[in-house]
């Protein structure tokens, strides 16, 4: 009696049942956000104590001089913050906050910086996305090709294109960008989510691009895709190289497994084979890829939102840092953790519903 290949091949071996059955893919889940709860706590100590070594003082860069010169100004000041507490008092009050949700007044606003968070927060957020998913569908794309065709010249473009990514620095990227498309072309904007005279769409998701959309303003929706394309791609290029070296990485160890070896001696089309076969392998890894980059995308934006005027979390930050607003640092290092740490929980989660191995190991 014969066995087909899915039978004896990789599909066989991931498709079989783990021991322990629905418990232990519970146990896996537990186990996945027991070890994200302890790093957020990590990450929690690491900020607030990075924080505190900062040697220049708050007050510093908050008050003018007259009130530095004016010692009860300064102690109303860090009365006011809480900087005149124990160090350990500081940090159980900035603990006790973050669990109600509370991150504290930053000091160059005067808002909470929660608020102060969920009004930048979606500008950052549509910009990582859509440059997460152009730099994944390229870097993807490439990378099987790559791998497809390894030593040949396909494979020898797309290791040249992920040495240039992965060498050249987003800034420089950014600024290379905004000369040649906005100031010497002239074929996109260069700062901004909108144009001047366009009126931003309802508030539904914060995502100008989306928001446009479910009310019908295409006028506002062609602007806001027009002034996302630059900023977007400059992310884009930036995690190119490293998406692409990992997916030809990962295939090229799909395509040396036994199911692909069988599958190329009963003759199967080779196309079906690389998809069927070894781009389903590597699902697992590219998957992974794909939460690392948005982790990249979120702190490299940074330098981009600066660059571009882009108005989100990162020239949020930027303003912060200049200004020593540790207490808004250290609240936007915590929500980037939290937003990091939650795409790789998920990123997990599917991925080991490709490859239930994983959940063994």
């Amino acid at each position: 009696m014969t066995h087909t290949l899915s039978e004896t091949g990789a599909d066989a071996t991931t498709s079989a049942p783990e021991k322990g059955g629905g418990n232990g893919y519970g146990r896996f889940i537990l186990r996945r956000l027991g070890t994200s709860l302890i790093t957020l706590f990590g990450i929690t100590i690491v900020s607030f104590g990075l924080g505190v070594i900062v040697p220049l003082r708050p007050e510093t860069a908050n008050l003018s001089q007259q009130a530095l010169a004016n010692p009860e100004a300064v102690a109303a000041f860090r009365e006011k913050f809480g900087l005149n507490l124990p160090i350990w008092e500081q940090y159980l009050r900035y603990l006790g906050g973050l669990v109600r949700g509370d991150l504290g007044i930053s000091q160059q606003t005067g808002q909470p910086i929660a608020a102060d968070l969920a009004k930048y927060a979606p500008a950052t957020l549509e910009l990582v996305v859509w440059a997460t998913l152009l730099s994944v569908l390229i870097g993807v794309s490439l990378g099987i090709i790559a791998a497809n065709a390894r030593n040949r010249w396909p494979d020898q473009v797309a290791r040249l294109i992920s040495l240039l990514g992965v060498s050249l620095p987003t800034y420089w990227i950014a600024l290379v960008g905004s000369t040649v498309f906005f100031r010497q072309l002239g074929w996109l904007p260069g700062s901004g989510r909108l144009d001047a005279s366009v009126t931003p769409p309802p508030t539904v998701t914060g995502f100008y691009t989306i928001d446009a959309l479910l009310v019908g303003d295409f006028a506002a929706w062609g602007s806001a895709i027009s002034h996302l394309i630059l900023p977007a791609t400059v992310l884009a290029l930036s995690n190119l190289g490293m998406v692409l070296r990992f997916t030809r990485s990962a295939v090229l160890d799909g395509l040396n497994t036994d199911a692909v070896k069988a599958a190329r001696v009963k003759g199967l089309p080779s196309t079906r084979v690389l998809m069927r076969y070894a781009v389903r392998s590597a699902s697992s890894p590219i998957i992974t890829v794909t939460a690392l980059s948005f982790g990249f995308l979120l702190a490299a934006t940074v330098y981009v939102e600066q660059i571009f005027a882009w108005g989100g979390l990162g020239q949020y930050a930027y303003r912060s840092a200049t200004n020593l607003d540790i207490t808004a640092i250290t609240g936007i290092s915590v929500v980037i953790a939290v937003i990091f740490l939650a795409v790789n929980f998920l990123a997990d989660i599917l991925a080991s519903a490709f490859d239930p191995r994983i959940r063994i190991q």
